[in-house]
């Protein structure tokens, strides 16, 4: 039952868990009786593969398998977790459950609900106790967040299980320890969209305006610190005690209307509508998509610099898919997706970017010598003196590239490597890096003899290349 995933249903959130699940290596059955479910959630899986390698700097998973399956049956037998993305109709989803149980007794369900509670949903269950709820957010394959919630009946050991594989593949399994209606984070965005929805209603303001009073100010800081945390820093040095006697008295002055919503009138609907078609002017959904997954990459790759928030969910996700360096002849160093930040007004992977893949196969080689993180802490490393970069051919966001690299000299502080980064679809040699490294003391700053254990595997490293780069 290990690695493979069924899903039920094949919609928005269906296509992305399918995508998520497949891009780090599950095998992915999926039932959808949509006539159009392939095409939909092939759509799908094109921008997963573009965008989801574009977080992380070292290869993904060999892709799994992408099964679509006649039955519903023939989706969910055998595998480790099903994932039911139907419509939220109740009756729907028992019926869904009772097929799942006639055919698979072992694997996790997980519903992908938005707020139907999952004591509700496996009240009609032989077998309720697998049952959670595992509530992700649009686009699957790229925001980490998932909201894992027990029923009523559910075993324990199925949220722990579930923990562990959504961890597995990258994500952030956020426990609702209470079941409540719409779990955690929908209650909060419900809140802004009701009072957003009123703002419009009212004219107060119109659909761009309300989304630009979020996105140039409230939004960024979201995007790295919670509701809680932003107030407790507006608060100064006495932190959210003083935010909360500053303005806590606000909270009763009638702003709002939270307990309220408009009536989702015809003429209502149609103004939204509306106004959120000019919003988008020209852009179909396909091209938001793309721009919305640009702009999330972007944010999420700068916060996994400091590894913060969702930054530290992918440097995680990156460090359990590195693999170990093997002394190869030639290594490879380095292999990955150029990510959109890294292009310059060109459209072309900018100069500072090759310096960067380089320096990152330097690290591999050092790795691989056991001048690794620990030897560094350790206050001993190598810093580069030296290098020669030749630009050869145009690289572009979303080519996979790899970097090989060749030991060139290996003698007491000095280690050379050159390194030839190549488009992965052919060969072809993209750049060239001649680099001369010298060990030294972290303490002084100062050239040093590098550790014996070190200094021998970096001899026998060069031995092993040598004649490679003529």
């Amino acid at each position: 039952m290990t690695n493979t995933a069924s899903i039920i249903g094949g919609g928005v959130i269906g296509g992305g868990w399918a995508a998520r699940f497949a891009l780090n290596g599950w095998n992915v059955r999926i039932f959808d009786p949509d006539p159009e479910a392939e095409r939909k959630i092939g759509a799908v899986m094109d921008n997963a593969r573009r965008a989801l390698p574009m977080l992380v700097d070292v290869a993904m998973p060999a892709e799994g398998t992408v099964t679509f399956c006649e039955t519903l049956e023939a989706a969910a037998e055998g595998a480790a977790l099903i994932v039911e993305a139907v419509p939220e109709r109740t009756e729907i989803k028992h019926k869904v459950y009772a097929q799942i149980e006639a055919v698979n007794t072992e694997g996790i369900i997980a519903s992908s609900t938005s707020g139907i509670m999952p004591t509700e949903l496996q009240s009609q269950m032989v077998h309720p106790a697998r049952l959670i709820v595992a509530h992700p957010f649009n686009p699957v394959y790229l925001l980490p967040l998932v909201e894992l919630v027990a029923g009523a009946q559910t075993d324990a050991t199925m949220i722990e299980r579930a923990k562990e594989i959504y961890a597995g593949i990258g994500m952030y399994p956020l426990h609702c320890r209470v079941e409540i209606e719409g779990f955690l984070s929908d209650r909060l965005q419900e809140a802004l969209w009701r009072e957003a929805l009123w703002l419009l209603h009212d004219d107060v303001a119109t659909a761009e305006e309300i989304d630009a009073a979020i996105a140039y100010g409230p939004g960024l800081r979201w995007a790295q610190m919670g509701t809680m945390q932003t107030f407790h820093l507006a608060g100064g040095e006495g932190g959210m005690r003083s935010m909360l006697a500053m303005f806590g008295p606000c909270l009763k002055w009638p702003w709002t209307k939270l307990m309220d919503v408009p009536d989702l009138t015809d003429d209502f609907v149609n103004k939204v509508g509306d106004q959120c078609d000019r919003q988008a002017r020209d852009l179909v959904p396909r091209d938001l998509e793309r721009i919305r997954d640009n702009n999330l990459i972007g944010i999420i790759r700068s916060l996994k610099q400091g590894e913060w928030g969702a930054g530290a969910v992918a440097r995680a996700h990156e460090r359990q898919l590195r693999p170990e360096p093997v002394a190869a002849a030639p290594m490879i160093t380095q292999s990955r997706v150029v990510p959109v930040d890294w292009t310059d007004m060109n459209g072309h992977m900018n100069e500072g970017r090759y310096g960067q893949i380089f320096s990152d196969a330097a690290e591999t080689i050092m790795a691989a010598v056991g001048a690794d993180d620990d030897y560094v802490a350790s206050g001993l490393s190598y810093f580069t003196v030296e290098t020669t970069i030749k630009y050869l051919k145009e690289t572009h966001a979303g080519e996979r590239v790899q970097v090989r690299t060749i030991v060139t000299e290996g003698v007491r502080k000095k280690l050379r490597c050159l390194h030839e980064m190549v488009r992965a679809s052919d060969g072809e040699v993209l750049a060239t890096c001649d680099q001369f490294m010298l060990h030294v003391s972290l303490e002084t700053r100062r050239t040093c003899e590098p550790g014996p254990e070190v200094a021998a595997r970096v001899a026998a490293l060069a031995a092993a290349h040598e004649g490679l780069s003529q």
